[in-house]
């Protein structure tokens, strides 16, 4: 494993957080956010608008995973699409290519450059190619589902010196098809967070953080957040892989919960919302 202290140049000597809610909602879906310890966890509770998978629809596996996190590392943009269409006409939906292809891509390039096995340019040239993928995709994930009445309000923060923030936009597409009205995201400042509660109203609050050298500026972030809220019952969740691996920080950071995926993110915020404006 690589050692990330030893690290400088671009990396500013963080890891680089690559995952996708979305191991959304997160990442994402940061909103995520109430992740339970790995052998606690229960299967994510279906979406209740997510599109009905085709009969004989099968989902992307670990070769085909590695066969794309390969062609988009090479720059095969034509291969990459090829493969992409093939997965839809076999009955793919989009929300399955976003959870089962491109968020496992996202995490297995994080591994590899981790295990130093490609370098940052490499890594970051490739988020970058899935970035623009789930662009392009997002109008036909969006129409998978019909629109929602926005009911809620999520901020996702990126913490700042983090690299990627691919998890986090998938996060954002989730939550958005979904209904809800999400501001900030990728670039948002986590210093910035308590003055956009202080200004507005927000239902959840999600941290995208990578790194343990970041979580006591984060923890100063929440208890900020919390101070500042216009919204006494304001959620804090947390998404990255740290919390995925030691989920006990969750606590210890002072926030309510996280997610391993995009949609585990979305059902848990809803269900956090729910229940804090319920008790009151």
């Amino acid at each position: 494993m690589r050692d990330d202290s030893r690290r400088g140049g671009p990396t500013g000597g963080r890891r680089v957080d690559v995952q996708a809610l979305a191991r959304t909602i997160d990442d994402d879906v940061i909103p995520r956010l109430a992740l339970r310890h790995r052998q606690e966890a229960a299967p994510a509770e279906p979406n209740p608008r997510a599109p009905a998978a085709r009969s004989g629809e099968a989902l992307p596996g670990e070769r085909e995973v590695r066969a794309y996190t390969k062609l988009v590392l090479d720059g095969a943009d034509a291969q990459a699409a090829s493969m992409l269409d093939a997965l839809r006409a076999r009955g793919c939906p989009v929300e399955t290519i976003f959870l089962h292809l491109l968020q496992p891509a996202a995490r297995l390039l994080g591994e590899l450059w981790c295990d130093d096995r490609i370098d940052f340019a490499q890594c970051t040239l490739a988020v970058g190619r899935m970035q623009r993928v789930m662009r392009e995709l997002s109008q036909a994930f969006a129409a998978e589902c019909e629109p929602a009445a926005r009911a809620h309000r999520a901020l996702f923060v990126q913490a700042s010196g983090e690299q990627h923030g691919f998890g986090l936009s998938m996060l954002a597409e989730f939550f958005r098809r979904a209904g809800w009205d999400v501001v900030g995201a990728v670039g948002g400042a986590a210093g910035e967070a308590a003055e956009r509660v202080r200004r507005e109203w927000i239902d959840v609050v999600g941290f995208s953080v990578g790194s343990e050298v970041q979580l006591d500026r984060l923890r100063s972030a929440i208890a900020g957040v919390r101070a500042a809220s216009q919204n006494p019952r304001v959620v804090v969740m947390l998404g990255g892989p740290l919390f995925v691996e030691r989920p006990e920080l969750l606590a210890a950071c002072g926030a309510d919960g996280g997610a391993v995926d995009a949609n585990q993110a979305l059902l848990q915020a809803a269900r956090l919302v729910a229940e804090r404006n319920a008790s009151h």
